[in-house]
């Protein structure tokens, strides 16, 4: 996947930071060490001593073979003997040495793999989530949380044709996500949240993204008409790959969450590339949550019904009814 000079600058400064983190704390705690035990510090310069002794060996001359194992053998010992001295007051050889978060590539973003340096998983995650953070900028995900979803504007009456009231139907609904986002997991199952305007969707849907994020998962939500200008502009306008496409970044988030689907302007360009979206997150076990004012119907119009029965199929349908709540909180 590719990435935009900014994301991938902003992803290897995170990698780095942490390297130095690591190795900032290291040496705090050497420094610990060395004023409880002073001959902690004098193990370590003989230690390294008998590094410089042996490359000196080697540039020297002589009976080098037999140097390099004397010099080998003393930094055995050496090291030994340092271990004990530090386990007798309660520390080890790790205390000394830093704690990287990535122990595969100790915190540089890559390791070596069939005789390639390659990219190491960290660095890729660091990436996704610095394309996620990028093209949640500007979204309100802060705005709505569980705690302020208020059931006092839903109808506690139960309206004909439906099978209950719209009170006893979002507070069923509130729960569902509640335990969703509690639940939560890269491979969560995902949902449809249909229903008309002003009834929710977008707050739950919000609310469950900022629950997702604080346990460290990488969210994106995004509108199906950002979605839409986002891939003409890359399609039309790109010269190259070197920048990351939003397809890309669409697929590989922990939950994707698309607002309003169907208001977007639909074509024979724009709708495949919605539902390649969906069908390849889908495919690889990835949750998608969909909010759209439409009825099935409708959605089968629009998309396919190839696209409308893989919604349904593969994740939980939550139907939103009853009036819509905003004109009530206006008039209070």
């Amino acid at each position: 996947m590719g990435y935009s000079k900014k994301v991938r600058r902003q992803a290897k400064q995170l990698i780095q930071q942490r390297k130095l983190d690591a190795e900032r704390e290291a040496e705090n705690r050497r420094m610990r060490i060395f004023s409880q035990i002073p001959r902690a510090r004098e193990y370590e310069r003989e230690i390294a001593s008998c590094g410089i002794k042996a490359g000196r060996a080697v540039l020297g001359g002589g009976n080098v073979k037999e140097e390099l194992l004397r010099l080998k053998e003393e930094n055995q010992r050496l090291q030994k003997e340092y271990e004990v001295l530090l386990n007798e007051h309660g520390y080890s050889i790790k205390d000394t040495e830093p704690r990287y978060c990535c122990e595969k590539c100790g915190d540089t973003g890559y390791i070596e793999l069939d005789n390639k340096t390659v990219i190491c998983s960290c660095l890729k995650n660091a990436m996704v989530e610095a394309a996620c953070r990028e093209l949640n900028s500007k979204s309100p995900l802060s705005l709505c949380t569980f705690d302020d979803f208020s059931l006092d504007y839903y109808s506690k009456e139960v309206a004909d044709g439906y099978p209950r009231s719209s009170y006893d139907q979002l507070s069923a609904i509130l729960e569902k996500c509640k335990a969703y986002a509690e639940n939560f997991t890269p491979h969560s199952k995902s949902l449809l949240m249909i229903g008309m305007t002003g009834l929710g969707k977008t707050h739950l849907s919000l609310s469950i993204a900022n629950e997702v994020i604080k346990k460290g998962f990488g969210v994106v939500y995004v509108s199906a008409p950002t979605i839409v200008s986002q891939i003409e502009k890359e399609h039309f306008s790109r010269s190259g790959r070197d920048e990351e496409s939003i397809e890309d970044t669409l697929q590989e988030c922990d939950l994707l969450i698309i607002d309003d689907l169907g208001t977007e302007f639909n074509n024979k360009f724009t709708t495949p590339a919605i539902y390649n979206i969906f069908n390849s997150r889908i495919s690889a076990g990835k949750p998608v949550i969909v909010n759209t004012n439409l009825k099935v119907s409708e959605l089968r119009e629009i998309y396919s019904d190839r696209f409308v029965s893989r919604i349904i199929g593969e994740g939980e349908r939550l139907d939103f009814f009853g009036d819509d709540i905003r004109i009530k909180k206006k008039r209070n």
